[in-house]
């Protein structure tokens, strides 16, 4: 191959590397989601990633569904004037039969697979060498895209997962309280957003 050849090769390779990583992650603005809700200048909406798409867009290879979990994308957009405080904010997972799924913390979603458990028994080899497995859930990207923002100013917007161990149902909502005014400690009313459009 002439050097030319190789570097229209390399020119290729690294187009095609920038256009996958233009299909990563983003998020759009909290009104512009279908299932999202709105109360006192709060808008909360709330996407569950179900699809191989949607998983590969945020967490790559990593399938979160096949481990039983549910990430789900809360974006939220504060336009009431005054800062809030999501400190306290509790996040529940409520199937159409009203079984209550509390959010696992993001620190948490690794241990969700235990360990394996050691074979004693049936290897050729007569002292084999332990290999180490790695934990695919102790992904970067589980903790990175996270929801963990604790005060929201007026006017901004905040974003980040927030995983269930369940599978999605449809007909299911997400219930979030504990949002309060940092000023006055006043709490919001209660979200109750449908994750089905």
């Amino acid at each position: 191959m002439s050097t030319r050849g190789s570097w229209l090769l390399l020119l290729l390779s690294i187009t095609a590397w920038a256009a996958d990583k233009d299909k990563r992650f983003q998020v759009e603005p909290a009104a512009s989601y279908p299932t999202k809700q709105s109360s006192e200048g709060l808008t909360i909406a709330a996407v569950p990633y179900t699809t191989p798409e949607q998983m590969k867009s945020a967490f790559g290879k990593l399938d979160l569904g096949a481990y039983g979990v549910l990430p789900v994308l809360l974006v939220m957009r504060n336009d009431s004037g005054k800062t809030l405080s999501i400190r306290q904010m509790q996040i529940t997972y409520v199937t159409p039969d009203r079984y209550r799924v509390d959010a696992t913390p993001a620190s948490d979603v690794q241990y969700i697979e235990g360990p394996r458990r050691p074979n004693f028994g049936g290897s050729p080899i007569p002292n084999p060498i332990p290999r180490k497995r790695k934990n695919k859930l102790a992904s970067f990207e589980i903790e990175g895209y996270a929801m963990n923002t604790k005060m929201l100013p007026p006017g901004e917007s905040a974003h980040g997962f927030v995983y269930f161990q369940t599978r999605h149902l449809k007909g299911a909502h997400v219930y979030i309280h504990g949002i309060v005014e940092a000023q006055t400690g006043k709490e919001l009313l209660y979200f109750e957003i449908p994750l089905d459009q």
